[in-house]
């Protein structure tokens, strides 16, 4: 898709008449804060619309559709990869006002929500009824559900409790004709017709636009249980993690950070750990109050694998907000120390960590590059950190090629290059490493059918031919 034409003032004021005067900026100083994502990417687009309902979404969807114009959905602009940035220009569609709970209905667990409704906010909503969503990213306080939704952002709970895709059951969307569909069932078996809902979720706004999502609901557990257990090396505790996940008892939360992890955290705040420690386990076990301390001294025992230094269970609130500190701390200083590092968030099997993890400190050897390993251990999702300047020319290509051989070892490994940060821009052009040639060929049809002048968040995902 080429440069669009600069939209007309008829155009201006029909999507005016559409969303109304106060939803609508055409100014490029103000649609400049809607160009941008947690990427270094950024465009301005032509217009911003902040749609409020269901039906405005669908008229300016046909608008766009009839005059070949870009529609960019966004959420607040949490994304990591570039989704949401007009690159063609075109229109941003911010649903952050789209920000309803519309049901909380305990009896069959599940919850309608709008797309720009925060996990946070459903999440405190969820807990007084004692239920909760299980889908937790780190972003969460400000992360909305459309955008959960759109990347399949799961966050530590899926080790136990899946992603999205697994606890959502239906969803309500625009194509990019405008036309309205909706997908799934509001029970938890159905099997009529392809499951649309699972292919909608991830998609990065591509296929169609959500309006509305029907989530299935979980208890709160009765009980939890969390767990700091400190290692020799990286390799001890990528031991642990496969023997955690080898016994019966199902973490609701494994998340490791490796030695350079640790000693970045050291020099921001005072962990309370000693100089040994290389690598670190935090681990948070739920269930039945009868049941909790027998589950959680099972998953203790996994975790005493040769390398341990020492492991901790916490027994207060207090207790359990001072052994998550080293991992809350950690974002925090790596955003002090490489403002401008390259983050990826890539998946392999659980028992082929240690091979990764030994590729990992072999790769930052040979480029010179201090990478810096954390995340979801539990299902093989590491957030790769690589810490250069792309803004300095030797780095950025040192970078690149060190990036380039951590998807060949990941690829190596059978995992995947994005567990939850999704495709965007950044990584389209590694996709047909991983995706053939015939499954790519199909998914540009699929494309084409919800989509076919393109128009919703072109540019994303699929490599240039």
């Amino acid at each position: 898709m080429g440069t669009p034409a600069p939209l007309s003032r008829s155009l201006i004021s029909e999507f005016t008449r559409i969303v109304g005067p106060a939803a609508i900026f055409t100014d490029p100083g103000d649609c400049l804060p809607y160009g941008y994502d947690n990427s270094r990417l950024q465009a301005t687009p032509q217009a911003v619309l902040f749609a409020t309902t269901h039906a405005q979404v669908a008229e300016i969807a046909k608008h766009c559709h009839a005059h070949r114009i870009p529609l960019i959905t966004r959420g607040k602009g949490t994304g990591t990869t570039g989704a949401t940035v007009p690159q063609a220009g075109g229109i941003v569609l911010s649903l952050e006002r789209m920000n309803r709970i519309l049901e909380i209905d305990g009896d069959n667990r599940l919850a309608r929500v709008e797309p720009g409704v925060t996990n946070k906010a459903l999440q405190d909503a969820l807990s007084r009824e004692g239920f909760f969503w299980p889908p937790d990213p780190t972003s969460a306080a400000v992360c909305t559900l459309g955008g959960n939704l759109a990347y399949n952002s799961a966050g530590p709970r899926a080790v136990k409790y899946g992603t999205p895709r697994e606890n959502t059951l239906g969803l309500t969307a625009i194509t990019g004709t405008g036309e309205t569909m909706r997908t799934g069932v509001k029970t938890t078996k159905g099997v009529v017709g392809y499951d649309l809902t699972r292919l909608l979720i991830g998609s990065e706004g591509t296929l169609a636009i959500i309006t509305e999502a029907t989530l299935k609901l979980t208890p709160l557990p009765a009980a939890k249980r969390t767990l700091q257990a400190s290692y020799r090396d990286i390799h001890s505790a990528a031991r642990a993690v496969s023997s955690i996940m080898r016994q019966p008892v199902t973490p609701c939360a494994l998340e490791f950070m490796d030695a350079t992890a640790i000693a970045m955290v050291r020099e921001f705040s005072d962990l309370q750990l000693h100089a040994e420690v290389g690598a670190l386990l935090m681990i948070e076990v739920d269930g039945a109050e009868h049941a909790i301390d027998e589950d959680a001294e099972r998953v203790a025992q996994a975790a005493r694998v040769e390398g341990l230094l020492e492991i901790h269970t916490a027994r207060s609130p207090e207790e359990i907000s001072r052994l998550w500190k080293t991992r809350k701390a950690l974002s925090p200083a790596l955003r002090n120390i490489a403002p401008k590092k390259i983050n990826e968030d890539i998946v392999v099997p659980v028992s082929r960590i240690p091979t990764l993890i030994e590729g990992l400190e072999r790769l930052s050897r040979e480029f010179g590059i201090t990478i810096v390993n954390f995340g979801h251990a539990g299902n093989g999702n590491i957030h790769v950190n690589l810490l250069l300047d792309p803004d300095q020319p030797s780095q950025l290509e040192a970078g690149e090629a060190c990036l380039k051989s951590v998807f060949d070892l990941v690829l190596k490994l059978d995992g995947t290059l994005s567990g939850e940060h999704g495709v965007g821009v950044v990584k389209s052009r590694f996709v047909a490493q991983e995706i053939d040639g015939v499954s790519l060929g199909l998914m540009r049809a699929i494309k084409q059918q919800f989509d076919p002048h393109n128009i919703l968040n072109p540019g994303i995902i699929f490599p240039s031919k």
